[in-house]
């Protein structure tokens, strides 16, 4: 039997690249005679540029040449790192252009700038001087949608889609309810502030066709999208991804590409590289949504949900990008959680003359958890009911999972009742509650969450992976990929899941430092946490398939049949006594040089993935509230996870460290603001943008419970983005737990804390 690797610590196969600085990010591929380029933004929200004077800039020494919308390509084009899809009605929405004349938010892209320094093209930017005509501007989706609101973009009304579906009978479900509750939600907008921001060059080749390389999370959506804004066949272009400085969403959109690769042809092919500063990034891509939400709940004598109405406003920014999709997976997302036998879930996914949101790790999740389970923890203290209690009553019941065949490792009531013992919380309580009985300015309280997750978009939408293996000359096996590694440390799990599937030790097992659209098998890329679920299954039916050719092989040279055989430490050996037949390495030289019999041995695969699984979890959190000051200290924080199989515990780890250490902030300090005068970003610098460093951030508890799933390819699910889901909203319910009041918003800074205690007149303030 093959030695496990599956579920063992491996380490990060590029950890020595990079701590020691030699992984080359896009940055540090250097070119030769490399042109450089400043995008000029919009400095109003809302508006037309009416004329641009580009005289100063000229004079810049350095200076080649200034690129206005005019000079450009024309075509409307969508930006979201989705699959292509083939049916026109869930095509992304295209409302972007390389440039623009019209403003829709500050920091829109209005021009460009190239020249042969940095310096230059930043000096040449800030020279060129336009006249604008200007609109009035809405930050919020409600003045968007007012009477007589200006259109953001023409024809739209100012709503990107709208959708109100209902299940079972919502008068029924409300008349047989003994109580009705009703509470209204708010989540912000955030940014992502990865380290690398976005950056990109483009070139054309020798084979005339044109090279972007950049730190995409899509290499191969890219591509196509690229095609898209210029008109051209997708073939005329090829896109390389090196390694990359994370991405978590904000590089599953498409934002600096299809200019740069533009640009290039402007400059006649020459390497063109646009990189964007921390502020542009912050500013001018993309932002997680900020959506609000109105519930209308009700519930038997007994507690339990007889009908749950949502009403959801989702500001989309200024233009598409992931659009409706990112609020409507809020409808699968409370349905796999709580059972709703009369349920309905009306959005509207507005535009606003703000930064535009896309994708962000969690994909709309992160909001609806913290509305729903603020609500669930509302309505449970209203009626006076443990809130761990009240959620147990009412999670999706066996009776109900047994008609999904996507709940079959479903545990979220599992971790509830175990991450509940762990956190010791009947213990904590007894001893908090005594506590705030004395005086004092301090009080704690407890907070917890349920979270439910996706493995993947299946069966919302298309989801394929592809994978070639091919048996070196000495034995050892090159894997490659057209999934996206982006930090995560997906590569390093595949490489061990190539091991466990051939019995070749994963250190022979090598994987490629980049993403070639020209080499890579197609997968769309890193999002909705499907690599290691999805391209699992890819790597899986290929390792199966080499497998069974190498078996093929030693029939050939030694004339034992496949079914007897195994791969053991690099051996073939007999299956059922282990005896070595040969090595892989002496194997291999026959099949590449036998005079007779060679063959090269590879493998090419794609999986087309029809299979779906649930992952859920739960965070448990402490709190110490300050009530003089509204600061807020976690004293202790947990979480608890379904993900299936642990495919490497050290990875997953970091995944929910990372995760929580994101989430953290979110409930506590992040917020992308604006001036309500001029629209204008507040804090659109990392100085003003209050994100924790590693000092401010408590230390994190992690507990995994692994059932094994029987669709995931080793029994795993997805990982990447559910520690994100639970730990704002658990930090929110702790802090409602310690001052007795309600709080229906998010960041819960030291300042709002001090206005809730001091408006509802709490003694101690």
């Amino acid at each position: 039997m093959s030695k496990k690797i599956i579920g063992e610590k491996v380490n990060r196969w590029d950890a020595i690249a990079k701590v020691t600085g030699k992984a080359k990010y896009t940055a540090d591929i250097a070119t030769d005679k490399k042109l450089y380029a400043k995008i000029c933004r919009a400095t109003i929200t809302h508006g037309f540029v009416k004329s641009y004077d580009i005289t100063e800039v000229l004079k810049v020494p350095g200076v080649v040449k200034v690129v206005i919308p005019d000079d450009l390509p024309n075509y409307k084009f969508p930006t979201a790192g989705h699959p292509y899809t083939l049916i026109p009605e869930k095509k992304d929405v295209e409302d972007r252009n390389l440039l623009t004349r019209k403003v829709r938010m500050y920091g829109d892209e209005i021009a460009a700038v190239i020249a042969e320094t940095k310096l230059a093209a930043e000096l040449g930017a800030e020279k060129i001087k336009v006249e604008y005509e200007e609109y009035p501007f809405y930050l919020e989706p409600e003045e968007a949608l007012a009477e007589g609101a200006v259109e953001i973009h023409e024809g739209t009304k100012n709503i990107i889609a709208a959708t109100d579906i209902t299940t079972g009978d919502m008068e029924k479900g409300f008349s047989d309810a003994d109580k009705i509750f009703e509470g209204e939600y708010r989540t912000p907008k955030v940014q992502h502030c990865h380290m690398e921001s976005q950056i990109a060059y483009a070139y054309q080749d020798v084979d005339q066709r044109w090279v972007c390389v950049s730190s995409t999370q899509i290499p191969h959506i890219c591509r196509r999208i690229i095609g898209q804004a210029l008109g051209m066949p997708w073939g005329q272009f090829r896109v390389i991804k090196p390694f990359i400085g994370g991405g978590f969403g904000n590089k599953q959109d498409i934002t600096i590409e299809p200019l740069t690769v533009a640009l290039s042809m402007v400059m006649g092919g020459r390497h063109v590289e646009v990189e964007l500063e921390r502020e542009e990034v912050l500013v001018a891509t993309r932002v997680r949504h900020a959506i609000s939400y109105k519930f209308k709940m009700g519930l038997t004598k007994d507690n339990k949900i007889t009908a749950l109405e949502t009403h959801i406003l989702s500001n989309n920014g200024a233009y598409a990008s992931h659009g409706h999709v990112v609020g409507m997976k809020g409808m699968g997302i409370l349905s796999t959680l709580y059972h709703l036998p009369n349920f309905r879930y009306e959005i509207k996914t507005v535009y606003t003359n703000t930064a535009t949101a896309g994708a962000f790790r969690g994909y709309g999740v992160p909001q609806v958890i913290f509305a729903i389970e603020s609500f669930m923890e509302d309505v449970a203290r209203k009626i006076n009911v443990d809130p761990i209690e009240f959620r147990m009553k009412n999670i999706v019941p066996p009776e109900e999972k047994e008609k999904n065949r996507f709940f079959d490792s479903a545990i979220v009531d599992e971790c509830i009742v175990k991450g509940k013992e762990a956190f010791k919380w009947d213990e904590r309580k007894r001893k908090i509650e005594k506590e705030n009985l004395k005086s004092g300015d301090f009080k704690r309280g407890l907070g917890m969450a349920a979270y439910s997750y996706a493995s993947g978009t299946y069966p919302k939408a298309f989801e394929i992976a592809g994978c070639h293996m091919r048996l070196n000359q000495d034995g050892s096996v090159k894997m490659m990929l057209g999934a996206t590694e982006i930090g995560q440390g997906s590569d390093t799990a595949f490489k061990q899941m190539a091991s466990e599937t051939l019995g070749i030790s994963h250190e022979k097992i090598f994987v490629d430092s980049m993403t070639d659209t020209d080499y890579s098998p197609y997968d769309p890329g890193a999002f909705a946490s499907r690599q290691a679920y999805v391209c699992g299954m890819a790597v899986k039916k290929a390792a199966e398939e080499l497998k069974k050719k190498i078996f093929d092989s030693v029939k050939k040279f030694e004339d034992i049949e496949a079914d007897v055989l195994d791969i053991v430490d690099d051996n073939v050996v007999l299956k059922h006594n282990g005896r070595k037949i040969i090595s892989l390495a002496d194997l291999a030289l026959k099949t590449y040089y036998d005079t007779g019999k060679a063959e090269c041995l590879f493998a090419e695969v794609s999986h087309n993935c029809h299979d779906q699984s649930y992952p859920m979890g739960t965070s448990f959190v402490e709190v110490e509230v300050d009530t003089k000051t509204g600061r807020v200290e976690i004293v202790d924080i947990l979480n608890v996870h379904d993900s299936g199989i642990i495919l490497n515990p050290t990875l997953a780890s970091g995944q929910v460290e990372g995760g929580m250490g994101m989430a953290i902030p979110y409930g506590l300090a992040e917020e992308l603001r604006y001036d309500i005068k001029t629209g204008k970003p507040l804090n659109g610098t990392l100085l003003d943008y209050k994100m924790p460093t590693a000092m401010d951030l408590p230390d994190m508890d992690i507990m995994f419970i692994e059932k094994y799933d029987p669709y995931g390819p080793y029994g795993n699910k997805a990982l990447g983005e559910n520690p994100n889901c639970s730990p704002a909203v658990a930090i929110r319910n702790a802090i409602v737990d310690a001052i007795g009041i309600s709080i229906n918003e998010i960041p819960i800074t030291p300042q709002k804390l001090f206005d809730v205690l001091r408006e509802a007149g709490a003694e101690n303030v």
